[in-house]
């Protein structure tokens, strides 16, 4: 290792430290180092062993690969907006390992293409409305259809969406853009229809070319003024499209009371009865009190007999991972590129070695021939 890598991994070591909001003192005392010597390694004066960093790594809950490559641009960006010695939230740790994790499948797997579409950012809430019939356009939805799969339509964008159950505490989700393509992260931990909204969040996000974003609270901002709350009107209206919604809003009305069209408006769209309320809302289907009664409206065993209701679930369960990327990690195992441990490793462990495709033995040399 030259004396440059050496100083750039004492950097990414002190950085890691950072982030994990540990003193000097105390990484030195959990890797069993004197302080004096874990800062001649961050300061580069000083190799690190194999070993120590192995120990490093793991009291500073961070993989290898953390040290010893660089991050994608976007990670680097968004690090360099935090409060210095500010802990890193988990959100951020998953998705830098999964950004890592793409860009190493984009990089060895050629039938792995993610295009990078964009849109013009919408300035005000009807400009948002625009853009999501643009967006509709674009993932090849006609004007009328529900979007029932939010994860395979943004990945047809170039946007793979990955599910991972956070709890209740973490953010509902964040995404990041690629030099080619994007990942996004949805809370698992979310409501069916919450995770839909989202992924179509995230898609905005992505289409509007958003370098990195960690969202919260979705759908609690307000005012046209705010980018969030206009990328919350986004993914409303790619849910929920204004032509689509008005026909089927009006059919189940003239048929049903006002509780009974909204389970089966909410079925159709596949979406959670707070969006259907706020959308019903800003279309004018509805009044402020009949939104409030929508609001509170909860879909009952018997609403799914007595209605013939499909019962869907998406991004889920978790970890959820989207199909090209399991495709390309399996491709990348089967022509021998990746080990069966490194393949369950990209497959964020949701996989075991002997859930993998039966593939012919290599000899013991094969090993040298994989890519780490």
């Amino acid at each position: 290792m030259s004396d440059e890598e050496t100083g750039r991994l004492g950097e990414r070591i002190a950085e890691a430290r950072h982030r994990a909001a540990m003193t000097q003192a105390e990484l030195a005392a959990t890797v069993s180092l004197e302080r004096s010597a874990l800062a001649k390694i961050e300061s580069g004066s000083r190799r690190v062993s194999a070993l120590e960093l192995a120990r490093i790594a793991v009291a500073l809950d961070e993989r290898i690969e953390w040290f010893v490559s660089p991050a994608p641009a976007s990670v680097v960006s968004h690090r360099n907006l935090q409060e210095p010695g500010a802990k890193s939230p988990a959100i951020d740790r998953l998705v830098e390992r999964l950004a890592r994790h793409v860009e190493f499948a984009l990089a060895h797997d050629e039938r792995l293409a993610l295009d990078t579409p964009n849109l013009a950012r919408p300035e005000s809430g009807r400009a948002a409305e625009k853009s999501a019939a643009d967006a509709r356009k674009l993932l090849g939805l006609t004007e009328n259809a529900p979007l029932l799969d939010v994860s395979g339509h943004a990945a047809k964008a170039g946007l793979l969406v990955f599910g991972f159950d956070m709890g209740a505490d973490a953010a509902d989700a964040a995404s990041i853009l690629l030099g080619q393509g994007g990942v996004a992260v949805v809370n698992g931990g979310l409501h069916a229809g919450r995770r839909r909204l989202a992924a179509a969040h995230e898609l905005g996000h992505y289409l509007f070319a958003d370098a990195y974003t960690v969202d919260w609270r979705i759908a609690e901002q307000e005012g046209d003024d705010i980018w969030e709350s206009r990328l919350d009107r986004f993914a409303r209206a790619l849910l929920l499209p204004p032509q689509g919604l008005t026909h089927a809003w009006t059919r189940f009305r003239r048929d049903s009371d006002l509780r009974t069209a909204a389970v089966k408006a909410g079925s159709v769209f596949r979406v959670d009865m707070s969006t259907l309320a706020r959308r019903l809302r800003e279309l004018n289907l509805v009044d402020a009190t009949e939104a409030h009664q929508v609001r509170s409206v909860r879909t009952t065993k018997s609403d799914i007999v007595e209605f013939n209701l499909v019962v869907w679930e998406e991004i889920s369960p978790s970890p959820y991972l989207p199909k090209p990327y399991i495709a390309s990690i399996l491709r990348l195992y089967r022509n021998a590129t990746i080990s069966g441990a490194r393949a369950t490793d990209l497959l964020m462990d949701a996989w075991n070695e002997e859930d993998l495709p039966v593939v012919d033995p290599l000899p013991d040399s094969a090993i040298w021939q994989f890519v780490s």
